[in-house]
């Protein structure tokens, strides 16, 4: 898994690609989100278009981004979710997280 993040005003959009399996780059997503929230930014767009694959491990980073994010009065959702729509449905997260086809409709949301 590698990502980049950007800022657009208030809003920080994370890209994530690859697969999703753990390990340093989850502890360095998490770090990132903390960063920002420090930073009072608490709009997060999290773009999943390039993500290839995701394991349990990657659902708990999401998890715990978006209770880290609420829980500091931010909002999170996620974008371009095709390649891990089914396993958000079984587990039936798909009605937890807020999620968008395209990143520009993501970013309406928060208008």
């Amino acid at each position: 898994m590698k990502f980049t993040d950007t800022l657009e005003g208030d809003l920080v959009i994370i890209e994530i690609s690859g697969k999703i399996m753990g390990g340093e780059e989850t502890t360095m997503f998490h770090g990132r989100i903390h960063e920002y929230i420090k930073l009072n930014k608490k709009n997060f767009l999290i773009n999943l278009k390039k993500v290839e694959w995701m394991n349990s491990v990657g659902l708990g980073m999401l998890i715990s981004a978006l209770t880290t994010v609420r829980n500091a009065g931010g909002r999170l959702v996620l974008a371009n979710i095709d390649k891990i729509e089914s396993i958000l449905t079984i587990t039936r997260l798909i009605s937890v997280f807020d999620h968008y086809d395209s990143v520009a409709e993501a970013r309406k949301s928060f208008a």
